[in-house]
């Protein structure tokens, strides 16, 4: 983690800090399975300790940390057996999302979603990775809350929170980041054509492809690992 000051609006403080912690997990600035250090995120974030550990216990809730007697809180490290019964139930909150919201949208929705797309497709070009993540993520919240299910959407939020860091960095594979741009564009021309089954098909492919990229990477870094034991 850099030592970079980064000052925060005093107004819902633990909320915005909770909320800068999310993203340093989610991009990886702090790794799964590390320590979460009070004192180095205290300097880093230009916050005092108490809203701090509100914002660590936010995040606990969300299953983005775990909180250890006597050992303070570490980032959640997914076993692969996580991650695939993970993938499982996102994929089918997914595509529920997806079905739902191709028959309720409102072109205002699909407005905003088309915007949000031309957004990403620039940062794709770009290759600007964390503004690509924060505009797919957009995208995949809006076609969600155009679903106009609250009880999806709050199981969709709960089970999305675990897989962020992992969906961001799956799109570190230039044709794996390549191909779901690819389902992005399928997935707005089924909004458009307000086509359920066409929506539902592309993001269970989607999350599919996410799941194996993932799983991939997960593989290698534990072959990496046990390498580095051994040498």
């Amino acid at each position: 983690m850099a030592a970079e000051i980064i000052p925060i609006p005093r107004a819902a403080l633990h909320e915005q800090v909770a909320h800068r912690l999310r993203q340093m997990l989610v991009e990886n600035r702090i790794s799964p399975g590390a320590k979460l250090n009070e004192r180095e995120l205290s300097e880093i974030l230009n916050v005092s300790r108490t809203p701090l550990r509100e914002a660590i216990k936010m995040l606990a809730a969300e299953g983005l940390v775990e909180l250890l007697p006597n050992r303070g809180a570490i980032a959640v490290e997914l076993t692969e057996a996580d991650v695939l019964n993970t993938f499982e139930v996102m994929a089918g909150l997914e595509a529920q999302s997806g079905e739902l919201a191709a028959q309720r949208i409102t072109d205002a929705e699909l407005s905003e979603i088309k915007a949000m797309h031309f957004e990403m497709m620039a940062a794709y070009t770009r290759r600007d990775l964390p503004s690509y993540y924060r505009l797919n993520s957009a995208i995949h919240s809006a076609i969600n809350a155009a679903a106009k299910n609250p009880v999806l959407t709050s199981t969709y939020t709960q089970v999305n929170a675990r897989l962020q860091a992992l969906r961001f960095r799956s799109n570190q594979d230039e044709e794996k980041w390549k191909s779901a741009v690819k389902e992005h564009e399928l997935m707005v021309a089924a909004l458009e054509a307000r086509d359920g089954a066409a929506m539902r098909d592309v993001l269970m492919r989607h999350l599919t492809s996410k799941r194996d990229v993932v799983v991939q990477q997960l593989r290698a870094i534990n072959a990496n690992s046990k390498s580095s034991a051994k040498a």
